[in-house]
Formats: C-alpha cells, structure tokens, sequence
C-alpha cells in the first residue's frame, strides 16, 4: 500500500512538472515578407546555436505561400536564444535547392535581417530570446546574389 501511495504522489509531482514546463513554452509567430510565389509553402526553422544553418533545427512550421507576408506559427517553443531560417519553397520539396557553387535558389530569410557573409549569417546577428507566451519575429525573404529564382 506504501509503494502505491508513492507511485501516486509520484505521479502528481510529474503533471504538475508537465503543467509547469507546458505554461513556459512560448508561441512564436513568424511573419515573413517578400514572398514571391502563390505556390507552395513558406517555411521556417528555429534554430539553437548548435543546429543553425542546418538542417535539423528543433522547431519548425509551415504555413501556404501568400504572395507579400505570410504568417508561420510554431508552437510549444521552451524559452530560450533562437535564431531563424526561412524560405519559400515553392516547389513543396521540403528543402532548399542551391545551385553549383551551394547558393540557395529560392528565397531565404533570416532572424533580425541578418546579413548574409560568405558562409551565410552568423548566429548571434539573428538570434533573439523566448520568454514565457507569444512572441512575434518579423523577417524578410531575399535573393542571394544570382542564385535565386524570381
């Protein structure tokens, strides 16, 4: 009867961690600009410090392609610094296309606006904190130099 009485207390204990860590995580919403194309998807990636410029960034979301802004939710995001990549993925391939010398042929978009270097932004000019709640990014897609279509 004692080993159940902890199993129950146990279990109490753990819901009100999942409570507690369910009320932290944030909403983010993405508003991106300069999409192009009616077709396809845009899609973003919140990306830790370890995962940006890659392709397995934790959090993601996709929302149908509007042409001018799109707004892209991701859900469930603990608080944290994240930086965020984005493209208009037209084609619905899932990934970006790059051209011979590996530059990005859609449009792509990042966090703060980054500035693009020649192995493209750094981390820390497109990073911004999650706290508890919403928050809202707004980002511009572009053209990297003569790689992108449109």
């Amino acid at each position: 009867m004692a080993t159940l009485g902890r199993v129950a207390v146990f279990a109490g204990f753990s819901l009100v961690a999942l409570e507690a860590s369910a009320s932290r995580a944030a909403q983010v919403d993405v508003h991106v600009t300069g999409v192009s194309n009616p077709r396809g998807h845009v899609r973003v990636e919140l990306c830790t410090r370890q995962t940006f410029l890659t392709s397995s960034c934790p959090y993601t979301g996709a929302a149908p392609a509007m042409v001018g802004d799109t707004v892209v939710e991701i859900s469930e995001v603990p608080p944290g610094e994240y930086a965020i990549q984005a493209f208009e993925d037209d084609l619905d391939a899932g990934h970006v296309h790059q051209n011979l010398l590996g530059i990005p042929r859609e449009r792509v978009g990042f966090s703060n606006d980054a500035p693009l270097h020649v192995q493209g932004p750094i981390f820390s000019e497109a990073a911004f904190k999650v706290g508890e709640g919403a928050r809202e990014v707004t980002l511009r897609l572009r053209k990297v130099l003569f790689g992108a279509k449109n």
